[in-house]
């Protein structure tokens, strides 16, 4: 039996979807269905139950939840903008450790997602190298969330018994749901279909030109791909970067948008709200050298490629 958290969210339901194409069913999905549409992320796959999540830690603090055969905790407060930090703390730290002891207790594999965002600005570079974790510095309590996981796994000798994803910037089906959080792509889809227009943030960082702030872009099939990886050898263990490795321009994005759709780029760039300026990356780049050394060979659809593949599911409403 393998628990999914976050089974219903884009990357769960993603994963979700790879287990089933690989003959996977004896899956418990997670999450916090409520007034969202994500619900349609599970119309026609294959899973064994269904729990919200408030109700599974219940269950696991008082002893009424099966010993599992795998964990798979992708459920996190994704937002990178709510306000509260103790919510922050409740659902991505403290539900992380309370399902990271259970699922260790029971000798059940545990595979967890963590965060580009816990590199902060980029300065301390982009390594998963287990020796500069306590030196990153997130800009903000999401990231701050997640490195605090990372940081307490490693201190309390953990790390060496889980495996901890950073997934860089995921996009793809089944993310339709997550508000502001969702992709450019996915958010820019329907005026770049009809009206052939795109806004992308101004640049306030010299050496930067408008829209060529950089970002790892990696799409979500591929990033299934190499979770199944890891799902596969739990003696694969420690903190891993997901991303393609090669760093590409937000106006590179927005041009293979144009060019999916067959319309000319028309970009206008507009002021970024003062409120995320200071918490801006300009940067980000996986280092992908450890996902390769620990066996993983599958490439990455070039980013061109990947946007003419989601932009087909756009188009026609519909999920992985």
């Amino acid at each position: 039996m393998i628990i999914l958290t976050g089974g219903a969210g884009f990357i769960g339901s993603c994963f979700l979807w790879k287990l089933n194409q690989e003959g996977i069913y004896d899956v418990i999905v997670v999450d916090q269905l409520d007034s969202s549409e994500k619900w349609r992320n599970l119309a026609g796959k294959k899973f064994k139950d269904y729990i919200q999540k408030d109700d599974l830690i219940g269950m696991v603090r008082s002893g009424k939840m099966p010993k599992p055969d795998h964990v798979v905790h992708m459920g996190a407060e994704s937002s990178t903008i709510h306000p509260d930090a103790g919510h922050y703390i409740k659902n991505n730290y403290e539900y992380s450790k309370t399902l990271a002891e259970w699922a260790l207790t029971a000798r059940a594999p545990f595979m967890y997602a963590s965060s580009a965002a816990t590199y902060g600005d980029g300065s301390m570079g982009y390594s998963d190298s287990h020796a500069d974790l306590e030196k990153l510095m997130p800009l903000n309590m999401y990231g701050y969330s997640k490195h605090l996981f990372d940081v307490w796994a490693l201190r309390s000798g953990l790390l060496d018994r889980m495996t901890g994803i950073k997934f860089f910037n995921v996009f793809g089906p089944n993310e339709y749901h997550k508000g502001d959080m969702r992709s450019l792509v996915c958010k820019a889809f329907p005026v770049v279909s009809s009206e052939g227009k795109m806004k992308l943030f101004k640049s306030y960082l010299k050496g930067y030109a408008d829209g060529e702030q950089k970002r790892d872009f990696i799409y979500v099939k591929d990033a299934v791909e190499a979770m199944f990886f890891l799902f596969s050898d739990p003696d694969i263990t420690g903190i891993y970067n997901l991303g393609t490795g090669m760093a590409r321009s937000w106006n590179d994005l927005a041009n293979a948008l144009f060019s999916a759709v067959g319309k000319p780029a028309d970009i206008e760039y507009v002021d970024m709200p003062e409120s995320i300026r200071s918490k801006y990356q300009y940067f980000t780049q996986a280092d992908m050298g450890k996902l390769a050394s620990a066996g993983y060979s599958s490439g990455f659809m070039a980013l061109e490629d990947a946007v003419t593949d989601y932009a087909a599911y756009l188009g026609q409403n519909s999920f992985l």
